[in-house]
């Protein structure tokens, strides 16, 4: 039996992306992006909808959309999609579903829309691990040490 968890959007960033660190050390990137998709009624007026995406990305990939990725960017995102639950405050489970990001491919660059592309891939294999329960609300100080630079992105 075959089947097949794939995920595959386009669209523009909502808010700035959001690294964090696990209690294990692990980077991880929240992303929120924007599709739009527009058709005409069967009257023939032009409608539009749009979509909000909860895209997660760990390790490398993490940190790279941190450091190059903003609101209002273009992204082509590939991943797979993955539910999570959990109790609330108040008793109710509730559920999220994401995609965890594999390839992030920025389709603008800062200030210049469609102007060329920067593809980011993830590690095949080990860097996708199922995240942690928690995540640490404590951000290391900033150390321009480990600044990525365009160099150091291996492809």
């Amino acid at each position: 039996m075959f089947s097949l968890n794939r995920a595959t959007i386009l669209g523009n960033l909502t808010r700035d992306p959001e690294v964090k660190q696990t209690p294990s050390g692990q980077k991880v990137c929240t992303l929120g992006v924007a599709t739009n998709r527009q058709w005409n009624d069967a009257s023939g007026n032009k409608q539009e909808a749009t979509e909000f995406h909860n895209v997660v990305a760990w390790g490398r990939l993490a940190e790279i959309c941190g450091q190059y990725l903003a609101k209002g960017r273009k992204v082509y995102v590939e991943g797979r999609l993955q539910t999570r639950d959990w109790e609330g405050q108040d008793g109710i489970k509730r559920y999220k579903t994401e995609i965890i990001a594999e390839n992030i491919i920025m389709l603008d660059r800062a200030g210049t829309p469609a102007s060329g592309a920067q593809v980011f891939q993830s590690k095949s294999g080990s860097a996708f691990v199922p995240p942690e329960p928690k995540i640490a609300q404590d951000d290391a100080p900033v150390n321009r040490d480990d600044e990525i630079r365009v160099e150091d992105i291996p492809f």
